[in-house]
């Protein structure tokens, strides 16, 4: 067996990994909430409000959080976990690239 045959079934092998690998992290991503939790003083009140703004297409959703920290918490631990989820697809899709770019060659 050719030493560059070897090398290319392993290229190729990588290459289905990676994208498996982007499925499932977008999977996670897709469970996970998107956005930024602002926080909102109604009137001349000292009370706040949170809520979670979003972009759904071309509208900007606001959801309703209140008060509850323990919610806030962990909606800024999911958040948070969705922007490292998104910055591992970014660079799995790279590397595929890349990948894609030497077994064609």
């Amino acid at each position: 067996m050719h030493v560059s045959t070897v090398i290319y079934g392993m290229l190729e092998e990588e290459k289905e990994r990676n994208l498996e690998m982007q499925k499932i992290y977008q999977n996670d991503i897709d469970s996970l909430p998107k956005g930024t939790i602002i926080r909102r003083r109604i009137g001349k009140s000292k009370n706040t409000y949170h809520y979670l703004n979003y972009r759904d297409g071309d509208k900007l959703i606001s959801k309703y959080l209140g008060n509850d920290e323990d919610l806030i918490a962990e909606t800024r631990k999911k958040i948070k976990k969705r922007k490292h989820l998104e910055g591992i697809v970014k660079r799995l899709q790279l590397e595929y690239k890349q990948i894609s770019k030497i077994v064609k060659e």
